[in-house]
């Protein structure tokens, strides 16, 4: 099974188009080791032919053609791409699917929730349900994805509802301090191959480490998790926001309440961040940030990260 990281950045990329944060600026600057981030967005193979997108972000037309393993192979119509799983309804995670439009085979796998919005949101019917089947995903129970002929793929899943919250443009004030956020918003994932039964997690969007999650992580060879923030009032200290991770529905990386934190007495033998804002230091290679993060055990992703697992 191999692993594809097409986007490492969270929601605009990085650098955003209008943030000029010193992390944007160090960017656009092209300091050494400095590297543009496109917008969280991995793909996965079982057989190096056919891959599952896990997310598709708005920069996915950019990142298929970055990226030859997505590059059409034969025929004049034709993709190894043959299906998109989402982990939530955020823009940077669905928005990519317009970019998928173009009459070509795709399975489509979401929890209710998220298929809910695309279906009210009628700008998405440009998917030709003659081409496209939407499936929903049944929480807890592991299955293999199929392309749209019914055909197995290869990658098995098991979708579990993580803490987090409802995508941005969906909040609703009326429903009170969690705007209408529901069971299903937020999900993480365990990617599997099925003939070798190696896997890995992908929860590129977390708000706290439950005992559940713990349990479920413990003993596991690699996990891609949420790394938007270092802390979690970052965005007002950079003064390019005021929105706290929490209030996003992010862990930060660092604290007694952060995720590197919370992973210090989780077994796993590889950790990764995935999903990092552009205001969020570990982004540069000679801050103190990364090197703690480093000296953790904690890696960060970058574009065309290829992992063989």
């Amino acid at each position: 099974m191999k692993l594809l990281v097409l986007g490492s950045a969270a929601g605009g990329g990085s650098p955003q188009w209008n943030c000029n944060s010193e992390v944007s600026k160090a960017v656009r600057r092209q300091d050494e080791g400095t590297s543009i981030r496109t917008q969280s967005s991995i793909a996965v193979t079982s057989d190096g032919e056919s891959w599952f997108l896990f997310n598709a972000s708005p920069d996915l037309g950019s990142q298929i053609f970055k990226n030859h393993q997505m590059h059409p192979k034969k025929d004049l119509r034709h993709s190894p791409i043959k299906g998109v799983v989402l982990t939530n309804g955020d823009v940077d995670h669905v928005a990519g699917l317009l970019s998928l439009r173009e009459r070509q085979d795709l399975s489509i796998y979401a929890h209710p929730r998220v298929h809910s919005v695309l279906k009210q949101n009628s700008i998405f019917n440009v998917l030709n349900p003659d081409y496209v089947d939407r499936r929903d995903m049944e929480m807890n129970k592991e299955f293999q994805l199929k392309d749209k002929d019914g055909k197995f793929t290869g990658l098995s899943i098991e979708a579990f509802e993580v803490s987090g919250k409802i995508a941005l443009w969906l909040e609703d004030e009326s429903k009170g301090k969690n705007f209408g956020t529901e069971e299903g918003d937020t999900i993480g994932l365990k990617i599997s191959s099925v003939e070798d039964k190696k896997s890995f997690f992908y929860i590129p969007a977390c708000a706290k480490m439950t005992d559940d999650l713990r349990a479920r992580l413990y003993g596991s060879k690699l996990v891609l998790f949420d790394g938007t923030l270092w802390v979690n009032d970052e965005m007002e200290n950079s003064k390019v926001g005021q929105k706290t991770g929490q209030r996003m529905g992010h862990m930060n990386n660092s604290g007694p309440d952060g995720s590197m934190a919370a992973f210090e007495d989780i077994e796993v033998e590889r950790k990764i961040f995935i999903h990092i804002n552009t205001t969020n230091p570990i982004l540069l290679p000679n801050s103190s940030e990364r090197r703690e993060v480093e000296n953790n055990g904690w890696e960060v992703s970058f574009d065309g990260m290829e992992i063989e697992i």
